[in-house]
């Protein structure tokens, strides 16, 4: 029986590199502007605050619109979701690299925010309709999310690189030649897909989302600078508190809410979901926050940087491997565990490791039981969230852990940078709190592992799809 794509000129492969090609620029600009934080300082007189608002633009509007991105490209179709996307975050890309000034680069950096949200769950629905037999959707959606590890792996040092050698504007302009790339394939020979016109969007619940998760940004950043007790900084956490709250009483109102508060029942579940933040919180807080401290403190280049971050980035599909194997054979709890104790024990040990004098070699010890912790934590937490709800609401439960995950970088990169807004004289102790901070929030994680997950009832592989969501 022949392919139906066959017949509307559809192709398989190159649908998968387009998608592949969308999903490493997202995960690209997750990491490669944390090597270029000090030239934008210099470059736009941005001070640390301003850097935070630059990194966690893009990452609060991919946070919060994650959970409603699937539900547009069901409604729309996902090859027009996507290409929407790609064209966005191209577009973005051109205005980030060409910006004179802060407000137009974070400007540039929401947009692509937005772009990187309607990509992401309208390229899986695109290999889904692309490669219809089982086994040959779970090898494209593995090289997916092989291409979103190397992604991951290589933004540092890509970013490293080009910032060294041609300035930062440089990383935004590279995304334009694959964006391109991407879209010429993705309209020439992706397929239309299946459309459900009638699918509601939960517009109410998706700007209260919004709203929540950025006055509780502006609480976090801001603090650095204008203070813990500021009138605009009690403020921001006000409305954020009434945002969330407001939130969760529309969500458990809603007939078809964004995110079913019913997924929660199930304690694996929410365990799964506070694990991925208090991850990511750490993770990706700690990135921004030993970038400015390799570049100020230590006096490194951009490609020095993002060459110390290796141990960090690396081994993701090492242990991501080593994770599945463990999964399979105990259950999720145990990696998730294990995971979670080696993360924290390497950040602790960075606390009190890591300083101007620090020779960098006795620091990589700690990064890689860092950047092997987290990747042994993402594929079992995965699992242990897809074991335990139905297979319909599978998209939408790894939709909410992917939002938490992405909200704990958020308020991760907000918290630690307020730590060491005070300039490069601050940077070091304000570092050590923020390395101290990370180690005992993964050790509150392991507990919750321990206790919130129990043995999967069903042991099946989901391999590709673990792949997939520990490189988001």
């Amino acid at each position: 029986m022949k392919n139906s794509n066959a017949k509307t000129g559809a192709s398989p492969r190159l649908t998968l590199i387009a998608t592949s090609l969308g999903f490493v620029l997202i995960i690209l600009d997750v990491t490669v502007v944390n090597v270029a934080v000090e030239r934008i300082e210099v470059s736009l007189h941005a001070g640390v605050t301003g850097l935070q608002w630059v990194i966690n633009a893009y990452a609060l509007l991919f946070a919060s619109l994650l959970p409603s991105a699937g539900t547009f490209s069901d409604r729309f179709g996902a090859k027009r979701v996507f290409a929407t996307g790609l064209v966005l975050f191209t577009t973005a890309s051109l205005i980030c690299g060409m910006s004179t000034n802060l407000g137009m680069l974070i400007a540039g950096r929401i947009a692509q925010g937005i772009g990187a949200a309607f990509c992401v769950p309208s390229s899986l629905a695109l290999l889904n309709a692309s490669f219809p037999n089982a086994a040959s959707r779970a090898r494209a959606v593995g090289i997916w999310a092989g291409a979103g590890g190397l992604g991951l792996a290589a933004g540092p040092v890509v970013g490293g690189v080009v910032v060294d050698q041609f300035g930062w504007p440089t990383i935004f302009f590279l995304n334009l030649p694959l964006g391109l790339i991407g879209l010429w394939l993705t309209i020439v020979h992706a397929p239309s897909g299946s459309k459900v016109p009638d699918r509601s969007l939960d517009l109410i619940g998706q700007a209260l989302a919004i709203v929540a998760l950025a006055a509780l940004t502006f609480g976090f950043i801001e603090s650095g600078e204008l203070g813990w007790t500021s009138p605009a900084v009690l403020a921001g956490f006000a409305c954020s508190i009434v945002a969330a709250t407001s939130f969760l009483l529309v969500e458990a109102r809603s007939a078809d809410p964004m995110l079913p508060l019913s997924l929660f029942a199930t304690p694996a579940v929410g365990a799964a979901c506070l694990v991925g933040l208090l991850s990511n919180f750490a993770y990706y807080g700690l990135m921004f926050v030993l970038s400015l401290f390799f570049q100020v403190v230590k006096g490194f280049s951009p490609l020095a940087t993002g060459l110390a971050f290796l141990p960090m980035t690396a081994l993701v599909t090492v242990a991501s491997l080593v994770a599945g194997w463990l999964t399979a054979r105990f259950g999720p709890r145990l990696p998730m565990a294990i995971g979670q104790a080696l993360a924290g024990c390497g950040y602790l040990a960075l606390a009190g490791l890591a300083d101007a004098a620090t020779p960098y070699g006795i620091l990589v010890g700690p990064m890689l039981a860092a950047g092997i912790g987290v990747a042994l934590t993402v594929p079992s937490m995965t699992t242990a969230v897809l074991a335990n709800v139905q297979r319909q609401h599978g998209g939408v439960a790894s939709g909410a852990l992917n939002a938490a995950r992405q909200i704990g970088g958020v308020i991760g990169v907000g918290v630690f940078g307020s730590l060491v807004a005070g300039g490069s004289d601050d940077l070091p102790s304000g570092m050590h709190v923020a390395l101290l901070i990370a180690g005992l929030a993964l050790m509150i994680g392991c507990l919750i592992s321990i206790v919130g997950v129990r043995r999967s009832r069903a042991q099946e592989s989901c391999s590709s799809v673990i792949a997939a969501q520990a490189c988001e």
